[in-house]
């Protein structure tokens, strides 16, 4: 028998509103507030450039659609950041419809949406542009299509799970967490389900859909495990599974612990919740894979704690339902609610650089990060809004120092794809010349260099290792940003000439996929 769902007109304008307020809030902070293009932006704007089947760090679902997003809006920072904005207000407004689908009512739908809305990383996810903004999208498209099978049972709703599954391994491969759990969590809960053959077309439309990223990686020596495999060795060896499990309780706020921890046992033990038990193995099954890689950062798993609070909203709605409670019930959603509004400026630039370093040590809150780099006032995050189109205007001007016939045959060489990706993006507002790096995709991108040149304008390094591959290296100018990243800062820019060896010799042994 089919279960047909339409929320009531209150429950359904409580979540538009909740809906609402996500994207407005994000909205203003990019109209009003913020503090510059952030570096991972550059980054995918530059791959957006060179549209391909797959990148080193990243599947290309999200750099297709930012393709698609400049063609109709633009570059400029709003633009880019307007449907991060717009889908933070599609997650929540999925998760209202989810509690009350799977039984909450006003009360629940208020914890459930109060918790997501405000919650620190979910926040700061759609801050800027990434593919993890899509991650939580699919993520909870896909929960609330398992909702929807365990109670309408329809084929549709399998064919559409297994698209929605392929769109999110082809936006990050990091979605193959979702599938895991979904394996086991049907295995455990309905082993039966493996005898239908709609679970085998599906998993074939995730399949197909995935194919692409598959084919690049294997015309491609693999790169992205490659890349996955330096992360968690260099990058991240600093983390520890005691950081993920405690960065659980952080990242989430706090005061929405005692919601999603309900959330796991009304669907673990509670006779109603029983019934979308696969949610919480699903849950569970992610938190194992990534606590056990040993180094996984504490966000990877925030996709997955939307069907919790939702599944929380609900048992705590039951639990007030009673006399003795009714009073309390609303200083769970209040403290969740006037926290999230204490910690948003941590996640999102909407105070005033100064008026935030003030306010982070008034509140007493230390700024780290997971990749133990040395940092300034701000938080990585932060900083790495900071510097860019000084940094570009910097080698610029080291750019117009050159004679008109050098500058006919430079180039520039950035250390990473956020220097590269700056002078790229600012070049339409600066003269600037082609700009290479061993770093991650721009390593492929090595292959656009067709010429000799004649002059190396280099960011960073010293004069001593640089002679080892030009002739002459002359300091020109400093890059200097208070608020970047301390090692964006302080930067000497050096025009290198007489090149004893050609970039492409170097190629291999340069090569950066981290």
């Amino acid at each position: 028998m089919e279960f047909r769902y339409k929320p009531s007109k209150i429950a359904f304008y409580t979540i538009a509103g909740y809906a609402a307020f996500s994207v407005l809030i994000h909205l203003y902070t990019n109209l009003f507030a913020g503090y510059g293009i952030f570096r991972d932006e550059l980054y995918y704007i530059a791959c957006s450039n060179r549209l391909d089947a797959g990148y080193v760090d990243q599947p290309p679902f999200s750099i297709y659609v930012l393709y698609i997003n400049r063609l109709l809006f633009g570059e400029s920072v709003f633009a880019i950041r307007l449907l991060p904005a717009v889908i933070s207000g599609a997650v929540v407004f999925l998760t209202g419809l989810l509690t009350s689908r799977m039984g909450g009512g006003i009360y629940a739908i208020i914890v459930s949406c109060t918790a997501i809305t405000l919650a620190p990383i979910f926040i700061a996810m759609n801050a800027v542009y990434s593919m993890n903004t899509f991650d939580y999208l699919f993520w909870m498209l896909a929960i609330y299509l398992i909702v929807r099978i365990i109670q309408d049972n329809r084929k549709r709703d399998w064919y559409l799970l297994g698209i929605t599954a392929g769109l999110g391994l082809l936006n990050k491969t990091g979605f193959l967490w979702f599938g895991a759990g979904l394996f086991i969590g049907l295995l455990v809960t309905n082993p039966k389900v493996y005898l239908k053959k709609e679970i085998y077309i599906a998993g074939l439309f995730a399949f197909i859909v995935f194919l692409p990223y598959i084919i690049w990686n294997f015309t491609h020596d693999f790169a992205h495990l490659e890349f996955i495999n330096n992360a968690t060795k260099f990058k991240y060896s600093g983390l520890s599974r005691f950081d993920f499990a405690f960065g659980q309780i952080l990242i989430m706020n706090p005061f929405s612990f005692p919601v999603w921890i309900a959330g796991l046992f009304y669907l673990m033990l509670n006779n109603e919740g029983k019934k979308y038990r696969i949610l919480a193995v699903i849950y569970i099954v992610t938190f194992m894979i990534l606590f056990i890689n040993g180094h996984s950062k504490p966000e990877y798993l925030g996709t997955a704690y939307a069907p919790l609070l939702a599944a929380g909203g609900i048992l705590f709605e039951k639990l007030f339902a009673e006399k003795n409670f009714y009073r309390l019930k609303y200083i769970l959603p209040s403290v969740i609610a006037l926290s999230g509004f204490a910690l948003m400026p941590v996640v999102l630039p909407v105070l005033p650089v100064e008026s935030f370093i003030a306010y982070k040590e008034t509140i007493g809150i230390e700024t780290g990060n997971s990749e133990s780099k040395e940092l300034n006032e701000l938080p990585q995050f932060y900083s790495d809004m900071f510097g860019w189109e000084n940094m570009a205007k910097t080698v610029s001007d080291a750019y117009l120092k050159l004679s008109p016939d050098e500058r006919k045959h430079s180039i520039v060489l950035a250390r990473n794809y956020g220097e590269a990706g700056a002078i790229e993006y600012f070049s339409k507002k600066y003269p600037l010349p082609q700009v290479i790096s061993f770093h991650n995709n721009y390593w492929y991108w090595l292959n656009e260099v067709t010429k000799e040149y004649d002059a190396v304008i280099i960011i960073g390094g010293n004069p001593e290792d640089h002679l080892k591959a030009c002739g002459s290296a002359e300091q020109i100018s400093l890059i200097e940003n208070r608020y970047a990243m301390p090692y964006e800062s302080n930067l000497p820019v050096y025009i290198c000439r007489n090149l004893k060896i050609n970039i492409k010799d170097i190629w291999n042994e340069e090569k950066r996929f981290i």
